[in-house]
């Protein structure tokens, strides 16, 4: 791309100059950039198009035509250009005339030490009395596919572990074959470790759907009672292992755009997690409240809670604030990943709210749904109903 802008701009101008047999005139660019050098008439009016960072070098290094992104991005201050690296290339090209690729970092701004990671190429103009520089910023696709192999990387490792004891626990069955008792042990092992198996493939394949295009290709008017329902009935029986109330309430009949099983995918999920980070005889309480376009599902616990320092990660994949309790409890690191993107693509948003030792609530808001008619009085909320566990 930036050889073919480059290619766009040299023939430009030299077309342009070759025709006119002058340069253009001179411009002042609002008092503050004085333009020491002739620029090829053409060039100028390529920059001011350009989305990407550009600029135009005189012979005493100084900055006389830049594209807007380029000031933006800090690759230009004032006129100069905003890093040693970009000036030495430019020298370099200056030197022998010819056009140079280079990968640079340039910082954001005058006041951040944050970095752009930037791919260059300088070329000669008009003669070589001149430098063209081009700038693409390689920052959010450098840190996109530094996330894809991370994702692949823990996906193996992820994978790995069931895996793994199940190959031992298929040897340890091969090898107390004339010990029922030992036979029935193990195979309970390997039926646990094959059900979390199943479990981390469903969640990579929802995760996998919701960051599709076409994770919601039909959406439908969701009642959100159902969903709520179903997916506290969902989550009943690990409740009930651990004597854990699960309670639900709030306004009723309210409807979002969106796809049902999604809804109720995100909603179970946060319901599990608030039931295995929790002691035992505690409740979890599901809510529903309305305000105007925008209704508010929480989930409240009365569980050890999350750091503060692990809030703003919580949601990254993979990510565990207590890896060992996480694998005890047959977590996957994928379930509040899948809800983020869940909410995220029924256009909504998702917070949570902690303290170490008094519980988490995480609370989903969403746009509510039209039915086309006139709407009804809203409901008085509910009083909270336990579901049976």
């Amino acid at each position: 791309m930036l050889a073919a802008v480059a290619g766009l701009l040299l023939g430009a101008a030299a077309a342009l100059v070759a025709l006119r047999g002058r340069p253009a005139a001179q411009e002042v660019e609002r008092g503050e950039r004085a333009v020491a050098a002739d620029v090829p008439a053409g060039v100028a009016e390529v920059l001011a198009a350009l989305r990407h960072s550009a600029a135009v070098v005189d012979a005493q290094g100084r900055v006389v035509r830049a594209s807007p992104a380029a000031y933006a991005s800090g690759v230009v201050r004032g006129q100069a250009l905003g890093t040693p690296a970009l000036q030495e290339l430019v020298e370099r090209v200056r030197d022998d005339g010819h056009a140079r690729d280079a990968e640079v970092q340039v910082p954001r701004g005058a006041l951040t030490a944050q970095q752009v990671q930037a791919q260059v190429r300088a070329a000669p103009l008009a003669g070589g009395a001149l430098v063209l520089v081009l700038v693409d910023d390689r920052t959010e696709s450098l840190r996109v596919e530094a996330v894809r192999r991370d994702f692949v990387a823990n996906v193996s490792h992820e994978l790995k572990t069931p895996v793994g004891a199940l190959r031992l626990l298929a040897e340890a069955v091969s090898g107390a074959s004339d010990d029922p008792e030992a036979v029935r042990r193990f195979a309970g092992r390997m039926q646990h470790e094959a059900e979390r198996l199943s479990v981390l493939v469903q969640d990579i394949i929802d995760l996998s759907r919701l960051q599709g295009q076409d994770a919601l290709d039909a959406p439908e008017l969701v009642d959100l009672d159902h969903v709520v329902a179903e997916a506290v009935d969902r989550s009943r029986l690990i409740a009930g292992a651990k004597g854990i109330r699960l309670a639900h309430g709030g306004d009723q009949g309210v409807h979002v755009l969106g796809d049902e099983g999604l809804l109720v995918t995100a909603l179970r999920n946060l319901v599990d997690n608030a039931v295995s980070y929790s002691p035992q005889h505690t409740q979890v309480t599901v809510g529903v409240r309305r305000t105007g376009d925008v209704v508010e599902v929480s989930v409240a616990d009365q569980g050890i809670g999350i750091p503060e320092r692990d809030l703003e990660r919580i949601f990254e994949r993979f990510y565990r604030v207590d890896p060992a309790r996480s694998r005890m409890t047959g977590g996957t690191g994928l379930g509040l990943s899948i809800v983020k993107h869940v909410v995220a693509n029924h256009g909504g948003e998702l917070s949570v709210w902690s303290v170490e030792g008094a519980g988490s609530t995480f609370t989903l808001r969403l746009p509510v749904g039209s039915t086309h008619e006139a709407p009804d009085p809203l409901p008085d909320p509910l009083p909270v109903q336990e579901a049976a566990t």
